[in-house]
């Protein structure tokens, strides 16, 4: 199975989408509390290349982007190849 880790913050609807897509799918995963202005929010900025948004998610250390991006892999049948699953 995948390693998956997923910085998400308070309040936001998009963390709380992609942990339930993955929780749904019985995958493993490290929920990384992020808020505005934290060292974790400054550590998923660099690993993504800039990207500010809250969720960014990495599949086996690789950025995945965010849930919109996870969402698109599911529904192109990509995702469960990249958690291990299928």
């Amino acid at each position: 199975m995948a390693t998956v880790e997923i910085y998400t913050q308070p309040w936001c609807p998009y963390c709380e989408r992609a942990v339930y897509l993955l929780t749904r799918k019985g995958v493993p995963f490290q929920e990384i509390d992020a808020p505005n202005g934290s060292q974790a929010r400054a550590e998923a900025r660099q690993r993504s290349g800039g990207r500010t948004t809250a969720p960014q998610i990495f599949i086996d250390g690789r950025h995945i982007g965010g849930c919109d991006d996870l969402m698109a892999l599911d529904r192109a049948g990509r995702l469960d190849s990249l958690l291990g699953l299928g």
